[in-house]
């Protein structure tokens, strides 16, 4: 993904491709949610944004947008509901972008505003 803007999908069963998506930018970091069919990249050159993704088809849910130099690192929250992105810019920020699990699990909720 840094190149060529993409990510790619793999059956670990098979080594074949199954999918790629170009992003349109640089593509930095991958983050599943643990609780959704949902996937969070960030991005470099030209964007310097996060995007939130759904399973299967890709389809955006959310840009966030806010750091102005590469985002290179993410990390999610152990309650799997908010991410934290550090960027070039010498930023860290909090996004709640996960939905809580359906059942079960933490109650509390991300102290962090939703995306949605």
């Amino acid at each position: 993904g840094t190149a060529d803007r993409t990510i790619r999908f793999w059956s670990t069963a098979t080594q074949a491709a199954i999918g790629a998506f170009d992003t349109g930018s640089q593509v930095c970091n991958l983050a599943w949610s643990r609780t959704s069919n949902e996937l969070v990249s960030t991005h470099g050159y030209s964007q310097n944004q996060i995007i939130v993704w759904r399973l299967p088809g890709m389809t955006k849910l959310a840009t966030l947008t806010g750091h102005t130099l590469r985002v290179l690192y993410l990390a999610v929250s152990p309650d799997g509901q908010t991410i934290c992105t550090g960027a070039g810019d010498e930023t860290l920020r909090f996004w709640g972008v996960f939905p809580p699990p359906r059942s079960g699990g933490n109650s509390r909720g991300s102290p962090w505003p939703s995306v949605r």
